[in-house]
């Protein structure tokens, strides 16, 4: 009977462990996922000096540390609150079994368990959090496996980088950015306490929820310390009543939501994995020049929906219902962007004018025309014809119909010099300008100088076809940067989780000289001085800029630069509806312009203020006015008179 006894035991013993041979082969395999750790990981974005702009990542916000970066004040604290043994076991720690065991059967239910981290790292990773027998049988066998494929080290940094921490943060060194703004070497005792002690319940001890049992969780792991004499007295006294400094940050931590936008829209295809790949991208953003740049445009739609409140005091009748703007800011001689505003209040619409909406740039496109004349040899002092002239031309129907342009004035001015023409933004000088020059000469000009879809017919002079602010700002670096035009870009590098960086810099064209340029900034700064751009005066700043008008004020934009840095600025209802009579580029747009460059100023009075005059430019009175040339000028005589002769076009009768 004995014999019996003991055979049957003996076959439960050996089917026993031939049901764990049998488990142990199915899952075996189970653990690769954690041997081959790979993270999907937060990617973040900085700009130029290093501030946290905001940040993307795949369900999981996670930053990675390794484990030659974790303080050993964090292995002993997390240790000493979840495993003091964790260095002795092989994954499993039978004393902590037996005693969990003998709690269960006197409460006759399973009420607590003796994991190890090995183990809570298995659960957490691969199996679920049930308390059933099955589970937990498993959860043993991938622990012993586990530690014969991983060191203790190993283990332990990617339980630190794993499990969740509470408030959306996963791993660790996310959970100590989060909660206390810092890096993990920056931690003191307490706030390490804090936040080994959130693993066990995440949501319970979160410290921007309840801070009480967030505080009381990290009382325990330092009387534990204490208790295995692993900090001093003096620690213990100091830490035990600390109350650090809790951040209840949100999750994206976005400051400037159209800059992350356009960021993400720019590397989306060069990067796939850009939303959990881990990348730190640095951009040539700087942040206070977004703030001010934010400021500024808010400031310009203020005084813009005054003026209307005060012509409509009923609101039915306002012109600016769906009003809004742009900015565009970067360096003159690079194409860094250093602020990107493309709209007045993201929260209240997404939608990116700066990049995205293509709007008329009325007359803020003339001074390419002009520098197309200056570069065949015109002066700032030669004669325009302004004057009336009717235009006829060909529809689609085949019919023939009349265009009698006017000035904004309703004047003509008869002959008037290049340069004033320019600064008063007269159009009918400006038409009978591109007359002179030929059609196909300004459309050629206008494709060099990097505009894209431009009608070929007289309509370009005013300015008929469409620009973003962002393309804007390309084109006028011919002026801003001395006849060079340089492609905007944002994106200064990418580093990648393992540590590789790719940095990317100024793509530059060639159009003319800087001598060339010069004469087109003398002329722009004194649209600022004395023309349509007064609004966009700075004291003690030389500034040059245009402005822009569209048919009806339905679009009002400001381009112009200082020194150092160039800046477009757009206002327009987004339904293209007209604004009111008084909305100019000059009076609306222009405002926001000096309102960044005042306060730029301040912050940077180290910027170059004055406009360098380069090599081939020379200064001579013409008509009892100091006027610029260069080589190339032919100067004109007192009564020279532009010669307008009658040509055809393929859609324009003159």
């Amino acid at each position: 009977m004995i014999k019996k006894i003991f055979f049957i035991i003996f076959l439960l013993i050996v089917s026993f462990f031939g049901w764990l041979m049998f488990l142990y082969a199915q899952i075996r395999f189970d653990v690769d996922k954690i041997v081959d750790y790979k993270p999907n990981l937060t990617t973040r974005f900085f700009d130029r000096h290093g501030m946290l702009l905001g940040k993307i990542f795949d369900k999981e916000n996670r930053l990675y540390v390794k484990y030659n970066q974790i303080p050993p004040r964090v292995i002993e604290s997390l240790i000493a609150i979840e495993d003091t043994n964790f260095f002795e076991h092989s994954g499993v720690n039978i004393d902590a079994i037996i005693r969990a065991i003998i709690k269960d059967i006197k409460h006759l239910k399973l009420v607590e368990g003796a994991s190890t981290l090995t183990q809570q790292l298995v659960k957490t990773m691969i199996l679920t959090r049930d308390k059933k027998l099955l589970r937990k049988v498993k959860e043993a066998l991938l622990s012993l496996r586990l530690e014969t494929l991983l060191t203790k080290e190993q283990i332990l940094e990617r339980y630190l980088n794993q499990v969740y921490f509470g408030h959306g943060y996963y791993g660790i060194r996310t959970a100590s950015k989060g909660y206390f703004h810092k890096e993990l070497d920056q931690l003191n005792l307490k706030e390490i306490a804090m936040l080994v002690g959130l693993p066990r319940a995440p949501s319970f001890y979160d410290p921007t929820k309840k801070l009480k049992y967030s505080l009381s969780r990290a009382n325990s792991v330092i009387n534990r310390l204490k208790k295995l004499g692993w900090i001093t007295k003096e620690e213990y006294k100091n830490s035990i009543k600390l109350i650090p400094e809790v951040y209840n940050d949100t999750l994206s931590l976005n400051k400037a939501p159209y800059i992350i936008d356009y960021a993400r829209k720019l590397l989306k295809n060069d990067i796939p994995d850009l939303k959990g790949g881990g990348y730190d991208i640095t951009l040539t953003i700087d942040y206070k020049a977004q703030q001010i740049a934010k400021d500024g445009l808010k400031y310009a739609y203020d005084k813009i929906k005054k003026r209307d409140e005060k012509y409509h005091k009923n609101k039915e009748k306002s012109k600016t219902k769906t009003l809004n703007g742009a900015m565009v800011v970067l360096k003159n001689h690079t194409g860094e962007i250093l602020a990107l505003v493309g709209g007045v209040d993201y929260k209240k619409s997404s939608f990116n004018r700066a990049v995205q909406s293509y709007r008329q740039p009325g007359s803020s496109a003339k001074p390419f025309i002009y520098q197309t004349a200056l570069d065949l040899g015109y002066s700032t002092a030669s004669n325009l014809v302004d004057i009336a002239r009717t235009y006829k031309y060909n529809t689609k129907s085949n019919n023939i119909k009349k265009w009698q342009p006017k000035n904004y004035e309703k004047d003509y001015k008869g002959l008037i010099p290049l340069r004033e023409a320019l600064v008063h933004s007269r159009n009918l000088a400006t038409i009978n300008l591109v007359t002179q020059l030929g059609i196909d000469i300004v459309y050629k000009s206008l494709l060099r100088y990097k505009f894209t879809k431009i009608p070929y017919d007289l309509s370009l002079t005013l300015g008929s076809f469409s620009v973003s602010p962002l393309q804007f700002s390309q084109n006028y670096t011919l002026f801003s940067n001395n006849g060079i035009i340089v492609k905007p870009y944002m994106i200064a590098s990418v580093k990648n989780r393992a540590g590789q960086t790719i940095v990317f810099d100024t793509i530059q064209t060639y159009i003319t000289s800087s001598s060339q340029t010069y004469l087109m900034t003398s002329i722009l700064e004194d649209v600022v001085k004395r023309g349509t751009g007064r609004n966009a005066q700075v004291k003690e700043l030389q500034t040059a800029g245009k402005t822009g008008t569209t048919n009806k004020n339905i679009d009002a934009w400001f381009c112009g630069y200082s020194p150092s840095l160039q800046t477009i600025v757009w206002f327009g209802n987004d339904d293209n509806k007209p604004m009111n009579r008084s909305e100019t580029g000059g009076r609306t747009a222009a405002p926001a312009f000096s309102y960044f460059y005042k306060r730029w100023l301040k912050l940077h009075p180290e910027i170059p203020r004055v406009f360098k005059k380069p090599k081939g430019v020379f200064e001579q009175y013409f008509n009892g006015k100091k006027e610029v040339f260069t080589q190339i000028s032919n100067i004109p005589k007192k009564n020279d008179i532009p010669d307008i002769q009658e040509k055809k076009d393929d859609n324009i009768i003159f």
